[in-house]
């Protein structure tokens, strides 16, 4: 067995094991390692784990796994929080460009708000409709569905049954119930992956934002609000017709503890 360093970072509540990769040493096929590594009872415990890998061109590569041990799309919690650990290992400074499953993000951590992180999104192209629910792909895909009573609602039930539904099934599909407030929006977000509800999901509040904009018809330039269990986020975007540009997910990033593990 071998020791190695972890770190833990979380984003709202959203919780990663993050390893520095740039020696290409950890597995990326085993999924059954990361599994256990981000199991709450017989491992280090998170909604997901990443690595830090070096790459031609970007400061550095993010490769993001799911909590079932299986390599995943886009985090925007994790962005951030990858953003901030590059920062703590003097990678980067306060701006960056990084490569993703899902393309290229820039993003800045904010010199007067500590722990604060703006990350740029991919542009969104499309918003489709399932019944009374919206569909779009901020980097994951998302289902995203108006509900009252938020704070009470079934999430975990109700989640499951779209995630699992015959349409989204093969695929997978975060599912994320939002309800008006304040100017903004409340919400819970059911994850693929995790398969359980999260405390917040970078890419859903992105989406939830996007959605609620076209399903408003108005264009321009947004700023809107995002309530979590686990904190708030904002996201600022720019709507033309079906099209958002300029999207950024900003929120708290925050370092938790490292420590050792052996395999």
């Amino acid at each position: 067995m071998e020791t190695h360093t972890f770190y833990k970072y979380q984003g709202a509540g959203n919780d990663f094991i993050i390893f520095d990769n740039r020696n290409e040493l950890f597995d990326r096929a085993n999924v059954d390692l990361v599994r256990k590594l981000c199991d709450r009872r017989f491992g280090i415990g998170a909604d997901g784990l990443m690595l830090l890998q070096d790459v031609e061109g970007h400061d550095f590569e993010m490769i993001y796994y799911n909590a079932d041990g299986h390599e995943g799309s886009m985090c925007g919690n994790g962005g951030r929080c990858i953003v901030a650990f590059a920062q703590d290992l003097g990678i980067t400074g306060s701006q960056t460009d990084f490569l993703a499953a899902d393309g290229v993000h820039h993003a800045r951590i904010h010199a007067n708000n500590v722990g604060w992180i703006s990350l740029q999104m991919i542009d969104v192209d499309a918003v489709q409709q399932d019944g009374e629910a919206y569909i779009l792909n901020t980097g994951s895909p998302h289902y995203i569905k108006i509900v009252q009573h938020l704070d009470t609602f079934a999430v975990f039930e109700e989640g499951r049954k779209v995630r699992y539904n015959d349409t989204y099934r093969d695929e997978g599909i975060n599912v994320n119930f939002v309800q008006a407030e304040n100017g903004g929006y409340y919400v819970r977000t059911y994850e693929r992956g995790v398969e359980d509800e999260t405390l917040a999901c970078g890419t859903g509040a992105t989406a939830v934002a996007l959605a609620m904009a076209w399903r408003q018809g108005e264009d321009g330039e947004f700023e809107t609000p995002i309530r979590v269990a686990g904190g708030k986020l904002t996201i600022r975007f720019s709507k033309a017709g079906d099209h958002f540009t300029n999207v950024f997910l900003e929120g708290p990033a925050e370092f938790v503890f490292k420590g050792e593990i052996s395999w």
